[in-house]
């Protein structure tokens, strides 16, 4: 067997092998949702009862929500239940993906990829608490006061559902804004300075951003774009701080290259800087224009002195 069939079969080898392992994390995974899923399944209906609360506080007195669907009594609580069990093994399934990629990271990338994945699961369970604690009791409030006598509150449970989850996900996401600030530092898109001077195109676009992963209501926009621009002033305070030894050496690398450009120039070793040098006139470069034609004619022929 040549050397070259030696080497496919063995990057084929290791294509399997990660393929395999890669099957295995996500079983695992499967496996950790599963567990939570079978181990809340029994208390569906009172944790949807749970979620409901900060809407039903402020519903009218008599009046309750309803179901459309036939089947939304069942699918409801059963959709609950299965999205809160993949947002509670989300340590699992990260903690699968960084095991499966720790592998081929450097020893500094593993040293900073380790804590920036704990304080991902962490803002990211922050960002649904804010959601359930401070905005579902202000948007709820809002929504249930505004409406006319004359209409009776009577949500359907299905669309409740699809409407919290939105917002959990939406502030849950949002909430990542430190940790995508500091990875942005550490690959060299942009140091701390550049991200300060950016600050008012952050704003801007954390208002963009709420409006895109919040439900179209005024209240949960800004209660969304607040955090997130506060979130970003964290990170970048959170980034100088990291990498403040490694901004420091890049910026004093920038300085030595700007003067060793100073004293190149400054010694005069660039041609046009130099003040015996003169450029050749018309009749010199029609001359010097023959006499490399000539040479090309004729290479025996001894060429003419130049000007």
């Amino acid at each position: 067997m040549s050397d070259e069939e030696k080497a496919a079969e063995d990057k084929s080898g290791s294509l399997i092998s990660h393929l395999v392992e890669l099957r295995d994390r996500v079983v695992r995974m499967m496996l950790a949702i599963l567990v939570i899923f079978l181990s809340m399944f029994y208390w569906a209906n009172e944790i949807y009862t749970y979620l409901a609360e900060p809407l039903t506080r402020h519903m009218p007195e008599g009046s309750s929500m309803i179901a459309i669907d036939v089947a939304s009594p069942f699918l409801t609580p059963f959709k609950l239940v299965l999205m809160l069990s993949v947002f509670l093994a989300m340590p699992v399934i990260l903690y699968q993906l960084w095991a499966f990629v720790a592998p081929g990271l450097y020893s500094s990338e593993k040293r900073i990829a380790g804590p920036l994945l704990v304080s991902s699961i962490i803002l990211f369970y922050t960002g649904m608490a804010f959601a359930y604690y401070v905005v579902f009791p202000l948007v709820f409030g809002f929504f249930t006061s505004i409406g006319p006598e004359s209409v009776s509150i009577t949500t359907d449970i299905g669309r409740y559902l699809d409407f919290v989850l939105a917002l959990f996900f939406g502030f849950g996401l949002a909430f990542e804004v430190p940790i995508a600030t500091i990875i942005l530092v550490a690959i060299g898109l942009t140091t701390p300075k550049k991200l300060g001077e950016m600050r008012p195109y952050v704003i801007v676009g954390a208002f963009i951003l709420g409006m895109m992963l919040t439900p179209p209501d005024v209240i949960s926009q800004v209660l969304l774009a607040v955090p997130v621009w506060i979130l970003f002033e964290v990170g970048v305070i959170a980034a100088a701080m990291i990498f403040r030894e490694k901004l420091e050496q890049a910026e004093a690398d920038d300085l030595a290259y700007a003067d060793d450009l100073a004293e190149d120039e400054n010694s005069g070793d660039n041609p046009t800087d130099n003040d015996d040098y003169q450029p050749l006139s018309e009749e010199e470069m029609d001359a010097e224009l023959d006499r490399m034609d000539t040479e090309e004619v004729d290479p025996n022929t001894k060429p003419e002195p130049g000007p």
